[in-house]
């Protein structure tokens, strides 16, 4: 008995520590997503003359679903962010992986403040970088434009045709030093012995980067990709707040913009957890993917 009294007392220790973690979890993503789904099963039944005899909810299926799934602003809205997945994340990854090289491969002086510049962005909240970029990106406000008038060139960064760019813009300008600083973190991790090793063997910095850095840091540029993808399906407070500016941002501008204002334009609750549900699902599907796709991938260069 006295043996198994330590490997116990590991047990205990580890449920102490897991504890507050697993009710956090619980309480904060499953519970949520459970409600949500619940939600999207029911709809509200208004009775008397003009609906003024009450409501009840009443069990729908998946009638909130069919109605999410017929709903063509809903569904413009995903097409919408998936061309903006597909053309600012592997943008902004790219950027965020050329920082990392750099500041890795830099000298010891200036790193530390560049790293904190790059990274800073990532501390401004979503709200306030669009309201700062919004403002230059409205004529007769912006020193942007007026620079860009200066120079013979008729741009509106509001138009129908560049405001998704114009929202790619500030989403990157966001969390392009987040991922960097995941990839550093990685690159940090590889030991010494394979620079020395490659640079004794003849290998320039180009070498090292291509065939040493970036192999080694493939599961941290997987990790970002999939940070970004699902950051990608939640877009939402910069058309938001970009929607006073321009006319060319409607209620479903975004899948979270069109439930959001099903939910608090509508008062359409349980079509909202019905389009949050499938998003979910989406952004899920396209995660796994993604991985899935990526460990094939691997597998066969190993091979």
């Amino acid at each position: 008995m006295a043996r198994t009294r330590p490997h116990t007392a590991r047990n205990r220790a580890a449920v102490g520590f897991l504890l507050p973690f697993c009710v956090l979890f619980l309480t904060t993503f499953v519970a949520p997503i459970c409600y949500a789904v619940h939600q999207s099963l029911f709809r509200v039944e208004r009775k008397g003359a003009l609906g003024l005899g009450g409501e009840t909810e009443v069990f729908a299926g998946l009638s909130n679903y069919t109605h999410a799934l017929e709903d063509s602003q809903f569904l413009a809205g995903f097409g919408r962010v998936l061309l903006f997945g597909v053309v600012q994340v592997p943008v902004m990854i790219l950027l965020a992986t050329v920082l990392a090289l750099l500041l890795e491969a830099a000298s010891a002086r200036g790193v530390v403040f560049f790293r904190t510049a790059f990274f800073l962005p990532y501390g401004v909240p979503g709200v306030i970088a669009s309201i700062l970029w919004g403002f230059l990106y409205v004529p007769g406000i912006s020193p942007i434009v007026e620079m860009l008038d200066g120079a013979g060139l008729d741009v509106d960064f509001l138009s129908d045709g560049t405001l998704l760019w114009s929202i790619a813009n500030i989403v990157t300008w966001e969390f392009t030093g987040y991922n960097m600083l995941i990839l550093i973190s990685q690159l940090k991790a590889v030991p010494d012995e394979l620079y020395e090793a490659a640079r004794i063997d003849g290998a320039n910095a180009w070498q090292v980067a291509v065939r040493i850095k970036l192999p080694l840091i493939r599961p941290a540029l997987v990790l970002t990709t999939v940070f970004s993808i699902i950051g990608t399906l939640q877009l939402f407070s910069e058309p938001l707040v970009l929607k006073p500016l321009t006319g060319n941002i409607d209620t479903g501008y975004t899948p979270n913009v069109h439930a959001y204002n099903e939910a608090f334009g509508a008062n359409n609750y349980h079509v909202a957890a019905a389009e949050a549900v499938l998003l979910a699902v989406v952004a899920c599907v396209l995660s796994f993917g993604f991985m899935r796709l990526v460990g094939r991938r691997g597998k066969v260069g190993d091979e």
